[in-house]
């Protein structure tokens, strides 16, 4: 089963790369091109950073955005966006301006609120609440790193939840296509253990 692990400089690949492999991936190949992406069994697309920087380093790939259609919307390959990568997944984003996103799960992405005694970001661990039938999710803590939420359009694309003075989505998903706002990577046992459920996923 190949593994095709999105390189488009705005993700913490070395990291992802090891988690996936911790979890039992073997043909994990870390890429830019749009081919290998267009045959690939599982997609990963990792993301740190601004929405607007990673959304513009995406669709800098000549064809990139075009082969993730057709291996996982039309194809339906399973697909993991994390973090920033998640968040790419919504219709647009407001930080720095609005900026269109890939528009696969409908939803904006705005600055986390702010509130009394509310640090933002949003970062260190957190409980995960999975909703009813939230596929792969499970109770339990992981580690979040994020100033930006998916606000989503509809409840039912939201998988799982995290309480950080209020609400906030910490996994959408929909068919074949799933994100994460939690970093599995840094999230020890429990985001070891997510992967693996990732890697054997059969929606």
């Amino acid at each position: 089963m190949s593994l095709a692990l999105i390189d488009y400089g705005a993700g913490n690949l070395h990291s992802v790369h090891n988690a996936l492999k911790a979890a039992g991936a073997t043909d994990i190949r870390v890429t830019d091109d749009p081919d290998v992406v267009a045959k690939a069994d599982r997609i990963v697309l990792p993301g740190v950073g601004a929405f607007a920087h990673c959304m513009a380093a995406l669709s800098a790939i000549e064809g990139m955005i075009a082969a993730m259609e057709q291996r996982v919307r039309v194809e339906a390959t399973p697909f993991l966006g994390i973090c920033v990568g998640m968040q790419l997944l919504a219709d647009k984003g407001v930080e720095h301006g609005s900026t269109s996103g890939l528009g696969w799960i409908g939803g904006t992405v705005r600055a986390i609120p702010p509130a009394p005694d509310l640090k933002i970001p949003h970062m260190g661990w957190n409980d995960v609440v999975p909703g009813d039938s939230a596929p792969l999710i499970e109770h339990g803590e992981a580690y979040f790193l994020h100033g930006y939420h998916f606000d989503a359009a509809d409840a039912a694309d939201v998988l799982a939840t995290t309480d950080h003075i209020g609400t906030l989505v910490a996994a959408v998903g929909r068919d074949n296509i799933m994100g994460v706002q939690f970093h599995p990577e840094k999230s020890q046992a429990y985001g070891i253990e997510f992967l693996k459920r990732f890697l054997g996923w059969m929606p």
